[in-house]
């Protein structure tokens, strides 16, 4: 018997959770979930499937307002547990969201580093192009 769970995350955005997914090289694929009214579909949502070997998906699905994990728990065949697995995915996550996002104010990344401890460190740097006048 299927006992599904899902698990809140915090993955709000769909590029970076795919970002996040092909670094630590997990396969994945999408799904649109689309919705009927009446005579007309409508495309609502973007889910995200990575397919395991004993047919037991596992999906990122979006509720309005995260992506959660939902999984079979009695089924999970990743390497990690699904507390690693959510753990090393969130570190992932949260370091495209900050170099994606410093870059749209024009920071550069100039060093990602993972530590011993399991952390991540990022170095960014923006050069301040202030322009002097020069009068004669």
């Amino acid at each position: 018997m299927s006992h599904f769970t899902n698990i809140e995350t915090r993955f709000q955005n769909l590029f970076y959770l795919e970002k996040a997914l092909n670094k630590l090289d997990i396969s994945h694929k999408r799904q649109k979930k689309v919705t009927n009214v009446g005579s007309k579909s409508y495309d609502i949502d973007i889910n995200l499937m990575i397919s395991q070997p004993n047919g037991y998906d596992i999906e990122f699905c979006w509720n309005g307002q995260e992506y959660e994990l939902i999984a079979d728990t009695s089924f999970w065949e990743q390497r990690d547990s699904i507390k690693g697995f959510i753990n090393n995915i969130t570190k992932q996550y949260a370091g495209e969201v900050i170099i994606g996002e410093s870059k749209k104010i024009g920071f550069q990344p100039i060093k990602y580093q993972r530590n011993e401890d399991g952390s991540n460190t990022v170095t960014l740097q923006r050069w301040n192009e202030k322009k002097e006048n020069s009068f004669c």
